[in-house]
């Protein structure tokens, strides 16, 4: 019986390096959380980091869509919600949220498509079969 797709959260606090001059969060440090929490999404679906290294199948990010809704400024506690949105043969989306912690506020909101690929050959690979088998999907997503 297939289950819900795989999400979870991570807890960024926002350091120095993640702003610019005036305190405020610049566009890579979102990123940057988002791979965090993008990596650790990965693991639950089979490709945690040791695996990748082992196996030489990596998912690659095809296309990323941002929306800056709000800053997030020095000091701020993030939370960083994501979670598999869509699986197609060749490519998987995961889409992602960003809270301020103290007043629930929506900072970003963003998607990714990612591919796997072989290395060190830089191969696509189609993705596993059980993945579409193993979970359901909002059509809306």
């Amino acid at each position: 019986m297939p289950s819900a797709p795989p999400q979870l959260e991570t807890r960024e606090e926002v350091m120095f390096f993640d702003t610019d001059c005036g305190g405020v969060v610049h566009n890579l440090a979102y990123l940057r959380m988002i791979e965090t929490c993008r990596t650790r999404l990965a693991a639950l679906m089979g490709m945690d980091l040791r695996t990748m290294s082992q196996t030489r199948e990596y998912p690659v990010v095809i296309r990323t869509e941002v929306d800056y809704k709000r800053p997030a400024q020095l000091g701020d506690w993030l939370i960083i919600r994501g979670r598999l949105d869509a699986v197609s043969r060749a490519r998987f989306w995961c889409a992602f949220e960003m809270l301020r912690e103290a007043d629930g506020q929506i900072l970003v909101t963003a998607r990714q498509a990612l591919a796997l690929i072989q290395m060190p050959e830089v191969k696509p690979l189609r993705l596993p079969p059980a993945w579409t088998q193993r979970w359901t999907f909002n059509p809306t997503s």
